[in-house]
């Protein structure tokens, strides 16, 4: 069984995409990170790597993805309230991302989505698991 996920993704320029998620307030980890990618801390277990993509074109056979026109992945993130999703949201547009769907409110989950500067697809969720209908 895995105990940690390293979720890669392809980006255009390394140093904006570092930018803008320092200004979500992520961290980064120095030991995986170098001029061709960074990694991103999201918890103790859940890391996302950003590769320039030429570096990323060796790992796959495939071609890259054009995230303006094509899904690749849909990433989700669990939030500790509402506010922190609006808050993320909120920041991700200021820092030069774009709103990638309208919040959804069931009353007992709350999401957002944003895009990052290549367009890949963040969905930030909260749940109220006590207040979910049975």
């Amino acid at each position: 069984m895995a105990t940690n996920m390293y979720l890669n993704i392809p980006v255009k320029d390394l140093n904006k995409s570092n930018d803008f998620f320092k200004k979500l307030g992520f961290s980064f980890n120095p030991q995986f990170s170098n001029e061709q990618a960074t990694c991103v801390i999201i918890s103790e277990s859940i890391f996302v790597m950003m590769v320039q993509e030429e570096m990323f074109k060796g790992f796959s056979k495939k071609e890259i993805c054009d995230t303006k026109k094509s899904t690749e992945v849909f990433i989700g993130l669990s939030a500790e309230s509402k506010e922190k999703v609006i808050d993320m949201v909120n920041a991700a547009v200021e820092a030069g991302g774009s709103v990638y769907s309208e919040p959804q409110d069931h009353g007992w989950m709350y999401s957002h989505s944003f895009a990052d500067l290549d367009g890949h697809q963040w969905d930030l969720f909260f749940m109220d698991m006590s207040a979910m209908p049975k």
